[in-house]
């Protein structure tokens, strides 16, 4: 019953945010980047819901679009690095040798740098501020991925099943994809709704320290960072921002944690 109600309520404020984002261009009831001074630091009311922050930008739609990047450049990116770990990583744990010591020794690097440390590095490097999180995200999450796929893969790869499949003639990529594959995608699925949390509290990180998008930005991180000489005249400005934030975050994390009790509940009923 716990893991159920977890699962929904994931599920459910996952599908709010990603309205939200979706539907920012829409509902939002102004630009988010026009400014009004006149209106600085104003306080709700019906023309601006969620009042106006110290340029005097509507804060109902600078937090609408902000769920747009956070969610707009997490989501992708860390789908792709999905697909990439799980072919990868079960094909080097199968095949072994060589490539799965290329494989092991490159996430072992690749994990030696912290995600803000890359960040921090690309940011000469590249023109495009947007660019600059997007590889340093693909650098640091593969890597975990592809470890985290590779320890699950290996498990498999000892079992009945797989010697099966091998006796019976089938090719390397067959036994990839027909069977190592779905074995692992359950578990595999779960970290990955958790590292979309994590990856979200990495872009606003940035954002908060201002690397990697542009000064003015409508995300969350940055709008705490442009909050913070407001704190005492406008605490609202911090508090809204951070809300979203949390909540956004503890979707993908009651999902992810629902899925792993089904999934640890179901292989305790498969072995007995």
């Amino acid at each position: 019953m716990k893991r159920k109600v977890q699962i929904t309520a994931g599920i459910m404020l996952i599908t709010f945010f990603v309205l939200v984002a979706v539907c920012a261009p829409i509902f939002a009831p102004h630009n988010p980047n026009t400014t009004n001074l006149a209106m600085k630091n104003a306080a709700p009311c019906m023309e601006y819901p969620f009042g106006c922050d110290q340029l005097g930008r509507c804060e109902l739609s600078r937090l609408m679009y902000g769920a747009r990047y956070s969610l707009g450049l997490s989501i992708p990116v860390l789908f792709a690095l999905a697909v990439t770990a799980l072919f990868f990583g079960c094909y080097s744990c199968y095949k072994g040798g060589i490539f799965s010591e290329i494989i092991r020794l490159l996430c072992d690097i690749l994990m030696a740098f912290p995600v803000l440390v890359i960040a921090m590095a690309l940011v000469t490097s590249f023109d495009s501020p947007t660019a600059c999180i997007i590889i340093a995200i693909s650098i640091s999450m593969l890597a975990w991925f592809l470890r985290m796929v590779r320890s699950y893969a290996k498990t498999e790869c000892g079992k009945e099943y797989i010697e099966a499949a091998q006796i019976s003639g089938a090719s390397g990529l067959r036994i990839v994809f027909r069977h190592l594959i779905p074995n692992v995608l359950p578990q595999f699925v779960v970290y990955f709704t958790t590292g979309i949390a994590s990856v979200i509290i990495s872009i606003s990180s940035f954002a908060f320290l201002g690397v990697g998008l542009v000064q003015g930005t409508a995300e969350w991180g940055a709008m705490l960072n442009d909050a913070r000489n407001s704190i005492y005249t406008n605490p609202s400005l911090i508090i809204y921002p951070g809300i979203c934030l949390v909540i956004c975050c503890a979707g993908f994390n009651l999902l992810g944690e629902g899925l792993r009790d089904a999934i640890g509940k179901e292989d305790e009923t498969n072995a007995s």
